[in-house]
């Protein structure tokens, strides 16, 4: 059997732009993506802690240090400048490495840059 299991949690992001026209995703500053082990066009579950919103979309880098969190395209219906989001992506794992494995949790301040790393999720 194959559980799903949590891989990478966003945690406290901020949205800081919405973008309609787009060809839809929600970009993520780099050096945050690649702290939470998410890759450029990877599934990505936004909850908007704001308003209640859960969207699945994918990812897209933004520049690196920028505190960018943007939704794009039709994602940017979903929520407002301001907005406090969380960002999961999940994988598929065996029960027998179920267990064992260990989300990443990356933990952002309100401008979106990293903050030292917390216990638990």
């Amino acid at each position: 059997m194959q559980r799903t299991m949590l891989k990478s949690k966003i945690h406290c992001a901020r949205l800081t732009a919405t973008e309609l026209h787009y060809e839809g995703s929600i970009a993520i500053d780099r050096c945050v993506m690649d702290a939470a082990d998410i890759l450029p066009g990877e599934q990505v579950h936004v909850l908007n802690v704001s308003n209640g919103s859960r969207i699945v979309t994918y990812a897209i880098p933004a520049s690196a240090g920028s505190g960018e969190i943007a939704l794009k395209g039709a994602a940017a219906r979903s929520g407002q400048v301001g907005d406090e989001v969380i960002i999961l992506t999940y994988c598929a794992l065996n029960d027998e490495d179920a267990p064992r494995f260990t989300p990443r949790v990356v933990h952002v301040d309100r401008d979106n840059r990293m903050e030292p790393a917390k216990r638990g999720m």
